[in-house]
């Protein structure tokens, strides 16, 4: 009995956490892809609402809500049905960054939020990407992720809906309330995205630095590091 219990315990953990393969075409990997195109489109329907298709901007709500959803529904799915591929690994912070990016220059094509905002974000995957490539030069694989990172992208994903929202309502009195409270949100999400990417250089300096002791007395090194957001 005990072991009956221990075996399906064992398979259990190994149904619900796969190991990724190199499988390209299965329905996870099909959602975000659908995912990406979802959000160039969401891109679109923000830069072309003003001034002669303000209906466009409630469509771009409606895909914006269809793609946040489809983002835990091709996670679940793959972990469910052991379809965890190395692809749809890549795809979905892929996918993040799209969202952040291309809604934003969207945003500030409509004129909802600043360039300057725009470019803070840009600088700093721009910052990350240097990194990212210094560090796989030194044959270090990616940073693991840190909560601060995450809670940055999640904070400027909340924003993005908001301020949507906030160009909906230009007409009306609630714009003004709305429209700074999406700043805020963005804002924030700025600011944390920043610190994480503080952390990050941090750490991948502290990496590069251990990496040239260890040559200069011969040791080797561990060069997985992780995952980085």
């Amino acid at each position: 009995m005990m072991n009956e219990q221990k075996k399906r315990t064992k398979d259990e953990k190994t149904r619900f956490s796969p190991v990724p393969t190199n499988r390209i075409w299965t329905i996870p990997n099909v959602i975000s892809f659908l995912r990406i195109a979802s959000i160039v489109l969401i891109a679109w329907l923000i830069w072309f609402s003003q001034p002669d298709h303000p209906d466009y901007l409630i469509w771009s709500l409606i895909v914006l809500s269809l793609s946040a959803a489809s983002d835990g529904l091709d996670g679940y799915i793959a972990r469910r049905f052991n379809q965890v591929t190395l692809l749809g690994q890549l795809l979905d912070p892929i996918a993040d960054r799209m969202l952040i990016i291309l809604t934003g220059i969207a945003l500030c094509l409509a004129n909802v939020i600043p360039w300057w905002m725009m470019l803070l974000i840009v600088a700093r995957d721009a910052t990350m990407l240097v990194l990212v490539l210094v560090l796989s030069d030194h044959h270090y694989g990616p940073l693991p992720v840190h909560f601060v990172g995450k809670t940055g992208t999640f904070m400027l994903m909340c924003a993005i809906p908001v301020l949507i929202i906030s160009a909906t309502l230009r007409s009306l009195n609630l714009y003004y309330a709305v429209h700074c409270f999406g700043l805020a949100l963005y804002w924030w999400g700025i600011g944390l995205y920043w610190v994480a990417g503080v952390i990050y250089l941090m750490q991948g300096i502290r990496l590069l630095k251990a990496d040239k002791v260890a040559k200069k007395a011969g040791i080797p090194l561990s060069r997985e590091v992780g995952e980085r957001a």
